[in-house]
């Protein structure tokens, strides 16, 4: 019993970790975005991430067979090209505040996709609590005080947190058989490999000449601590903690993200925002920490 207790201590830190430094990633994105667009963008991001995971795929050999393969796949699909691309160009059509404000959905999306797809129960407060979330996301993208938000761009962000939910289910299910080390690592790089084929053919060769040392710092700092990091921290997390009692966590992704916004970029919210953020965050505290007291409840005395 000692032992478990201790590994979910364990499970909650690297969530916990991992979700402060994805609060990060916005703030880290919008200043690369300053001297190239979202594409070229993301794709120096992964590289970093690779880079910094190469030597772990060294010491961690994959032994998946052609199923887990094509699942791995999909989820390197979802979870980075199509993921990052709809959330940055969201990003660069608003505010870091505002998006990171939107972000504070991920828990409740996450909840009713575990319900959908997994088949976990949602009673009368978690739909309440996703009600209250979405009322929320309303007050951030249907009304904003300018200063550079936009109700598209919060839109995107709200679309690519739809597809981050299938990349951390899925995830999941493979990490029942397989080390959270393998699953990170080689599906950052079959994401990375299908950003380096598109974006050069669609979008032309990233920009290497005329970048100044500030936007590569932040592209650095967005593939080291906030992709391969945080993706390792998170997915191992996984590995000792429901998602469900984890997810209230995520609340450190905006939070910390709005306040980067607000106090380093000088941006502005409006009182619409603050209380959609409100809202946002409040409602993915009571269902996680309502999905906590549930896990307590049925855990097996030993």
């Amino acid at each position: 019993m000692a032992a478990l207790v201790k590994g979910r201590a364990a499970g909650f830190a690297a969530c916990f970790v991992a979700s402060s430094l994805w609060g990060c990633g916005f703030f880290f994105g919008k200043i690369a975005l300053r001297e190239m667009g979202v594409p070229h963008m993301v794709l120096y991001r992964f590289l970093f991430a690779v880079l910094a995971l190469a030597p772990l795929m060294v010491t961690h050999r994959p032994e998946l067979n052609a199923r887990e393969w094509g699942l791995l796949t999909l989820t390197a699909f979802l979870g980075i090209p199509l993921q990052f691309l709809l959330q940055f160009y969201g990003l660069s059509l608003t505010t870091v505040s505002h998006a990171s404000l939107m972000v504070g959905m991920m828990p409740v999306i996450l909840a009713a996709g575990a319900a959908v797809m997994v088949h976990e129960r949602l009673d009368a407060v978690g739909w309440g609590a996703l009600a209250v979330s979405s009322c929320g996301a309303a007050l951030i993208a249907l009304k904003h005080s300018g200063g550079g938000a936009s109700r598209a761009g919060d839109l995107l962000v709200v679309a690519s947190l739809v597809v981050g939910m299938f990349w951390v289910l899925l995830n999941k299910q493979l990490m029942e058989r397989h080390s959270a080390v393998v699953v990170t690592a080689y599906g950052i790089l079959l994401g990375t490999v299908m950003l380096a084929v598109w974006v050069p053919v669609r979008y032309g060769m990233p920009p290497v000449h005329g970048i100044s040392t500030e936007a590569w710092l932040a592209l650095a700092a967005s593939g080291l601590l906030c992709t391969s990091t945080t993706t390792l921290l998170w997915n191992w997390g996984m590995t000792q903690v429901p998602a469900s009692e984890a997810g209230v966590l995520l609340n450190m992704e905006p939070l910390i993200g709005s306040l980067l916004g607000v106090l380093v970029l000088g941006e502005h919210l409006g009182p619409n925002a603050w209380m959609g953020g409100g809202l946002i965050l409040a409602a993915a505290v009571t269902l996680t920490t309502r999905s906590e007291s549930r896990a307590r409840e049925q855990m097996p005395v030993t």
